[in-house]
């Protein structure tokens, strides 16, 4: 556990310094500009850390079902040899996410001027500048494949919960009980608050847009979603 929360950590600082130095420097200096280099690094980066934790969000869920359900086949299910290759498997993801939609967004031209209504650069507002139909188009279907990659973790996460949360029902000391929702719960808080945050500033009707809510859904899962436990 302490492994995959060093991990999980190194996330959080990653997707934190990728956005909130620049925002920072833009506020003290009175500036509002990024390279377009810049940008797209800056977008990179961040979904590669943001991916990459919402991915070891969903190993720790398995860390917690193998720690509660089969407690005698820890050892063997999660060894050190089996711990590395998930966290390795993890950030290899979040990076091969990531580089395929920095270069897909990037690839688009963009006919609607240069301003971001955004804090850092993100796939929406970049897209929302585009004139390209197609490529618009090609982003879109990557999104969807995001989606359907998410989806297919929170269904395990779900059913994972389910099975945990059978198996402390069972458990007949309240003390047990402290002891396993202890552990889980922070856990389930964490994976609700950034997939809620997620979900609704990407997925949210546009009738009910505007930019402060848009800031504010971007500060709540890019900065203010630490790992709680």
């Amino acid at each position: 556990m302490g492994f995959f929360l060093l991990n999980l950590s190194l996330t959080d600082l990653g997707s934190i310094c990728t956005t909130v130095p620049k925002a920072m420097h833009n506020s003290l200096w009175d500036t509002t500009t990024i390279s377009y280099m810049g940008c797209a690094a800056q977008l990179f980066f961040f979904y590669f850390f943001m991916s990459a934790e919402y991915f070891l969000l969903t190993i720790m869920c398995y860390d917690r079902y193998v720690a509660i359900c089969k407690p005698l086949h820890y050892g063997t299910l999660l060894g050190s040899r089996a711990c590395a290759h998930m966290a390795a498997a993890a950030w290899a993801t979040g990076f091969l996410y990531s580089l395929l939609h920095t270069a897909s967004t990037f690839s688009l031209p963009l006919c609607q001027g240069n301003a971001l209504g955004q804090f850092f650069c993100e796939i929406p507002h970049i897209l929302k500048l585009s004139c390209s139909h197609s490529g618009y188009l090609r982003e879109i279907g990557l999104i969807v494949v995001s989606c359907c990659l998410g989806f297919g973790c929170f269904v395990f996460i779900v059913f994972s919960y389910v099975q945990i949360f059978r198996a402390v029902l069972r458990i007949p000391s309240q003390q047990g009980w402290h002891k396993a929702f202890s552990t889980c719960l922070p856990h389930l808080g964490v994976v609700s608050l950034f997939l809620s945050s997620v979900l609704f500033s990407y997925l949210k009707p546009p009738s009910i847009s505007s930019p402060c809510l848009d800031l504010a859904l971007s500060v709540l899962y890019s900065v203010i979603s630490p790992p709680a436990f």
